[in-house]
């Protein structure tokens, strides 16, 4: 980048989730393509965290903490601090059949769990954090892949920027993956203008829309606010907000 970044954004913190089956330290595809954004995030002194969450024993189901529901064990609470932490999420998945990860859809179940819950302005908790995905694989459906991943994160209150989706896929079936050496010597994908092109462009679409946010306190709570809904608004619509 030539020209001074627009803003300073040093007090941002990112959370980046890879939702690769590989549990640590396992050599991860997606965790190598993740480090590009990562990497732009931490030369603006913006405070990263990467997670691989197959690390984690993250119980099935979508209540806030999984053991008061049978669970021997969740280590969701303690990942939810850090999403809570972060103005900005990442989720990083492999293809598997043309979909995400099965690690990834419990993460994003998890995320569902505390969809009840309301920040300090009556809205839903996520609102003002924005969200994104990258996706790696040897077949297609990186876009398949990410408009599930992103209509999840919206839904549930998180603000998406545009083109906040990027990823790598080589030729359909097998061969190399994202990083893999080549019998050149070269290594899959990481010359791929495209992929370079769009992870830039999600990395700071993420950051200057964090940026916005912060600097706005968040998304305005003028019409969105659920308490007031419960208040009365339901009956006749009363309140003036959702009129």
């Amino acid at each position: 980048m030539s020209r001074t970044p627009p803003a300073d954004y040093s007090d941002l913190s990112a959370l980046v989730v890879n939702c690769t089956l590989k549990p640590s330290p396992a050599d991860s595809h997606t965790d190598l393509l993740l480090q590009v954004p990562v990497g732009i995030w931490e030369e603006q002194g913006v405070a990263v965290e990467t997670v691989r969450a197959v690390d984690l024993d993250l119980a099935p189901g979508v209540q806030p903490d999984m053991t008061e529901h049978g669970a021997d064990r969740d280590d969701w609470p303690a990942l939810y601090e850090k999403v809570q932490a972060a103005d900005i999420l990442v989720i990083g998945t492999p293809i598997w059949l043309g979909e995400r990860s099965s690690v990834c859809s419990r993460l994003i179940e998890r995320l569902y769990a505390m969809s009840g819950m309301l920040n300090e302005q009556g809205q839903y908790v996520y609102y003002g954090k924005v969200g994104g995905c990258i996706v790696t694989g040897n077949e297609d459906g990186i876009k398949h892949v990410a408009q599930g991943v992103l209509y999840g994160l919206q839904h549930l209150g998180y603000t998406v920027p545009p083109q906040a989706d990027a990823g790598w896929i080589g030729e359909a079936g097998p061969g190399p993956s994202y990083g893999d050496e080549r019998e050149d010597g070269s290594r899959a994908g990481l010359d791929n203008d495209f992929t370079k092109r769009n992870t830039t462009f999600m990395a700071w679409n993420l950051l200057h829309l964090a940026r916005l946010l912060k600097d706005a306190g968040g998304v305005p709570a003028y019409g969105n606010q659920k308490s007031a809904w419960s208040d009365g608004a339901r009956s006749g619509f009363e309140n003036p907000e959702y009129r």
